[in-house]
């Protein structure tokens, strides 16, 4: 761990040429650093931006007589304790953006006293010093590696204490049942009960409610900070590697009219409608002699189990064959979107054609002829859900703005709905355990089981507690933290 009491230093924007580049310096030398690499010791006012000349240093200086090295003219301001990012003194320099610059501020800084910052210590020390907690501090990092705007959304919100509060609720609610709890087992001889059973086990069951409705949209989190998987499936010919290329927005896949031609897995990573996503374009799924092929196939199908959602596309120019109704049992009763492609040419078979395959699918849209309408309802995904079908053209790029959506909504991200609140595998793990610890309590306390003596739930709530406060670092090893802030840039 490293020692809090140090001055550090580090660049605070990302290395190589641009228009600034910002160094910072915390810790309790700061203001004194600062002073020796500013020519005349200019004195800093709190949240001042004050131009200057920053200078190699008083311990770098030429010999007597000589004027001190000008490295450059520079913006710096202070951040007085307690009032800053780290909860220490804080002096960033905004210097013009050459790398030489900015490693000659640092070095000054270092030959002044102070020493250069491991990864995440400037937000390691706020966690420190109380200006964050640890679901916060993880904001942090999230928000600076957000790839699009849904990431960068729940991340701010996240900064913003959501978790936190959300946490600091349960817990209120957690300390006030384990206090009375106390009160009632500290007097056992006397008589005196501060909570009834049935009052015990509302609480818990209040408890787990909350717990559990945090936990509820964890996966749709998961996805957003991770990214989801989208796997394009069909038979050969279909427009699979079309449709990727449209996503892709670069002629990633080679597109011929020779069937067979996709041999393995092409992959790319694209941000569609604000969600961060991993495109795979597959095999065409078919039977087929050629070892190479039927290799090319298999992975398909194993990608396509694999995958977080997939996108099922069918010629709607060419009739229904086997593989097309295989692919569509195969992918039923997962998340899945159905692209009707080829939506400028004439339709072959209605969308009620559909309703044929072995799946059993029932169909919303109309059985009269003609093309598919754009978005339709086919197909059941599970109990009560029935697959979003979307007719496009890969070639001129019709219809991708609703497949887009689609996709979109299918995994839960749309422009109507919150962001998730949970997203950090470490905080769902964790709240999963608090979330069972209180199951065990909620079973032990029912009027089934009969009155439960306070010792017993006491041990086990403290044992939900423990969780619930390692979620926000109040319980956390130097261990964790190392683990955590190790994965921050340097300079944050």
């Amino acid at each position: 761990m490293f020692s809090p009491d140090d001055t550090i230093v580090a660049l605070a924007t990302p290395p190589g040429r641009g228009g600034l580049a910002v160094v910072r310096v915390s810790g309790p030398r700061a203001s004194a650093i600062a002073s020796d690499l500013i020519e005349g010791g200019a004195i800093l006012r709190p949240r001042h931006a004050t131009l200057v000349r920053v200078v190699a240093g008083e311990r770098t200086a030429p010999p007597p007589g000589l004027p001190a090295a000008a490295i450059d003219e520079a913006i710096v301001t202070l951040f007085e304790a307690p009032a800053s990012y780290t909860g220490d003194d804080v002096i960033e320099f905004s210097l013009h953006g050459s790398p030489v610059i900015a490693s000659e501020v640092i070095a000054a800084a270092v030959a002044a006293g102070a020493r250069l910052a491991g990864p995440g210590e400037f937000t390691l020390r706020a966690f420190l010093s109380g200006r964050l907690d640890l679901t916060r501090a993880e904001a942090v990092r999230d928000l600076v590696e957000a790839t699009t705007p849904l990431q960068a959304r729940m991340a701010f919100d996240q900064l913003q204490g959501t978790i936190a509060e959300r946490i600091g609720e349960i817990e209120g609610i957690l300390f006030d049942l384990m206090a009375r709890l106390e009160a009632s087992a500290d007097f056992p001889e006397e008589g005196y009960h501060f909570i009834s059973p049935d009052e015990t086990h509302e609480a818990i069951r209040s408890l787990l409610a909350r717990t559990e409705a945090l936990l509820a949209d964890s996966k749709r989190g998961r996805l957003l900070r991770e990214g989801m998987t989208v796997v394009i499936a069909g038979r050969p010919n279909v427009g699979k590697s079309t449709l990727f290329n449209q996503l892709a927005g670069v002629e990633r896949a080679i597109v011929t009219a020779i069937p067979g031609t996709t041999r393995d897995l092409l992959i790319e990573a694209v941000s569609l409608g604000g969600a961060r996503m991993t495109l795979v374009d597959t095999a065409g799924v078919r039977a087929t002699s050629d070892p190479i092929e039927r290799e090319g196939v298999a992975r398909a199908e194993r990608a396509c189990a694999a995958a977080d959602i997939a996108l099922v596309v069918l010629d709607s120019s060419s009739p229904l064959c086997e593989d097309d109704r295989w692919l569509l049992e195969t992918t039923a009763g997962r998340p899945r979107v159905i692209v009707l492609n080829k939506s400028d040419l004439p339709a072959a078979w209605r969308a009620a054609d559909i309703h044929a395959s072995p799946s059993g699918a029932e169909t919303s849209t109309s059985a009269s002829a003609g093309p598919p309408p754009p978005v339709a309802r086919i197909g059941e995904t599970s109990p009560g859900k029935r697959a979003v079908a979307v007719a496009i053209s890969a070639t001129s790029g019709a219809g991708m703005d609703v497949l887009i959506r689609s996709i979109n909504r299918e995994i839960g991200f749309s422009d109507t709905t919150a962001p998730p609140l949970i997203s950090n595998i470490r905080q769902i793990e964790l709240l999963g355990h608090a979330a069972e610890a209180l199951r065990g309590i909620q079973t032990e306390t029912s009027p089934e089981i009969g009155q439960t003596p306070e010792e017993l739930v006491l041990a086990d709530l403290r044992v939900a507690a423990d969780y619930l406060q390692e979620v926000t670092g109040k319980r956390s090893s130097e261990d964790l933290l190392t683990a955590i802030f190790s994965q921050f840039c340097i300079g944050k």
